[in-house]
């Protein structure tokens, strides 16, 4: 099987999670998508921990294996 993307389960889950708030799916569609769902959130946070755990090796202080947090800048239109 092809390596899902980890942008292209987001997205199906969000279609997933928006037929499913309609409430116009049959009970077995709903049971279904939801172990479909189940599948793409496990699949997305398993990227998500290897992503983290690439960023805290690509971190640690030279000698030591200390890893520092991801800081997100401030968005804005100050430099």
């Amino acid at each position: 099987m092809a390596e899902v993307k980890f942008e292209d389960a987001l997205a199906k889950l969000e279609e997933i999670v928006r037929k499913m708030e309609q409430g116009e799916l049959t009970l077995d569609e709903s049971l279904a998508s939801f172990e479909e769902g189940i599948r793409l959130s496990r699949l997305c946070s398993a990227k998500l921990d290897e992503a983290e755990r690439r960023i805290e090796i690509l971190l640690k202080k030279e000698g030591g294996t200390e890893a520092r947090p991801f800081k997100l800048e401030p968005e804005g239109d100050d430099p």
